[in-house]
């Protein structure tokens, strides 16, 4: 690609293994501003301008703690609200897929499920009979003495008629 101008026109879109057509090493395709030169004392020289905002001490403040929250893990969660309701969603199938697989994993026999039935039943059972038995301690003496009267007077009641 000839042209008629000391420079490529396009030197990014130029072949590099021609050396004819690229720019030497150390020039770059943007222009360079003449201002860096230092030729010309009595020019003003363009400075970075100060962000007021960056400067002040509250700004300063702020971004330490943030950085400092970032390094331990707490950083803020400005997620979308859209965002937040997805990942719950997500979560909630997880855990429901891994209890599924769990009980799918534990499916009980019908051998197994009627041993648990009776065991509800002796353990209902025994509740019963613990609380009859501490209804029974918690009575005054002179009702349980009554009571063991009674049933010894049935007792011979009953011997009686038998002979």
């Amino acid at each position: 690609m000839t042209t008629m101008f000391r420079y490529p026109v396009f030197p990014h879109l130029q072949d590099p293994r021609d050396p004819g057509l690229s720019l030497p090493p150390g020039r770059r395709v943007m222009a360079e501003p003449d201002y860096l030169e230092g030729d010309c004392d009595e020019l003003i020289k363009p400075k970075k301008l100060i962000n007021p905002v960056k400067s002040s001490r509250n700004h300063q403040d702020l971004h330490r703690e943030l950085l400092m929250n970032q390094k331990r893990g707490l950083a803020p969660q400005n997620k979308p609200e859209l965002q937040k309701v997805l990942e719950k969603r997500k979560r909630e199938q997880i855990i429901k897929a891994q209890k599924e697989e769990q009980e799918a994993h534990k499916k009980k026999s019908d051998l197994e499920i009627e041993l648990m039935k009776r065991q509800q039943k002796l353990e209902q059972l025994e509740l019963e009979q613990q609380k009859i038995e501490e209804e029974q301690e918690n009575t005054p003496e002179f009702v349980k003495m009554k009571s063991n009267l009674r049933r010894t007077k049935q007792e011979t009641d009953g011997e009686e008629r038998t002979t």
